[in-house]
């Protein structure tokens, strides 16, 4: 009797777990524009990848073996789109997490979630609960030290520096703000793109105009110097003119004495008088 070989069971690792993105339209809108504003930033950063509310699969063989973070970040992947994160065919962890804490999320994110992301080596966790109803602080942060999680320090504004991320994160309201360590300015957020785009083009174009202006004020010099020589060149015309007027008058009034004079004579002549 011939052997029957199986094939290997086919695992299968779903691609969402059925839950909404956020538990409400604050934490859906959080979520989303913290994710696009922290792949835009960036986004010249080619071994960068930013993603969040994504199935990510620490444990090769086990579906079961799954988180869903709402934002996070890892270094040294490729960039590009995926399905799903699993960990042993990435290879890298990721070294930031942010979760918005919740009415439904607050206990698993400051428990089971903290111990799981210390175990898998995440470098820092974030916790925002953008209603301000179940965290005190709203803001907190955390970096990892001999496999632990330690609260980070908050700075006197009450952000948080991420070290990894070269940000520092803050709270304003129930927004999720960031700034970049490298330059003291915000990260605009991607909601905010449109009038940062609007704002700046208005400032080119008032750029521009004044530009065009210092042009214009420019040339109203040049030409008012050009008119200026150009009276000065006739003012000097005037006076060689009034000169030589002068300097005809004279030689004139020479002929004319000179010829006076060559009369009298030869008048005094014919009258046989002595010259």
């Amino acid at each position: 009797m011939a052997e029957v070989i199986t094939a290997p069971a086919v695992i299968e690792y779903p691609e969402s777990d059925g839950k909404p993105v956020g538990e409400t339209d604050v934490h859906r809108r959080e979520i989303l524009h913290i994710v696009e504003t922290l792949d835009r930033h960036f986004r010249h950063v080619p071994d960068i990848y930013v993603s969040g509310n994504l199935m990510f699969y620490y444990e090769e063989g086990n579906p079961s073996a799954v988180v869903s973070p709402d934002v996070f970040v890892v270094k040294g992947v490729r960039k590009g789109l995926r399905r799903t994160y699993k960990l042993w065919e990435e290879g890298v962890a990721p070294c930031v997490v942010i979760e918005m804490t919740s009415r439904s999320t607050r206990l698993e994110d400051k428990g089971n979630k903290r111990a799981l992301y210390a175990m898998l080596g995440e470098r820092e966790y974030f916790l925002f609960d953008p209603l301000g109803e179940y965290l005190k602080p709203p803001l907190q942060g955390f970096t990892l030290v001999d496999g632990e999680y330690a609260a980070l320090p908050f700075e006197a504004d009450g952000g948080i520096i991420s070290r990894e991320l070269g940000l520092k994160l803050y709270r304003d309201d129930t927004m999720l703000r960031l700034i970049d360590l490298a330059t003291g300015r915000e990260v605009v957020r991607t909601e905010h793109l449109s009038d940062a785009l609007q704002d700046a083009l208005a400032r080119a174009q008032q750029a521009q105009e004044q530009a065009r202006l210092a042009e214009e004020q420019a040339r109203l010099a040049e030409e008012q110097a050009r008119l200026a020589e150009e009276q000065a060149r006739l003012a000097e015309e005037q006076v060689r003119l009034a000169e030589e007027h002068a300097r005809r008058e004279a030689e004139a009034r020479r002929v004319a004495e000179a010829e006076l004079e060559r009369l009298r004579a030869e008048l005094q002549r014919l009258r046989g008088e002595d010259v």
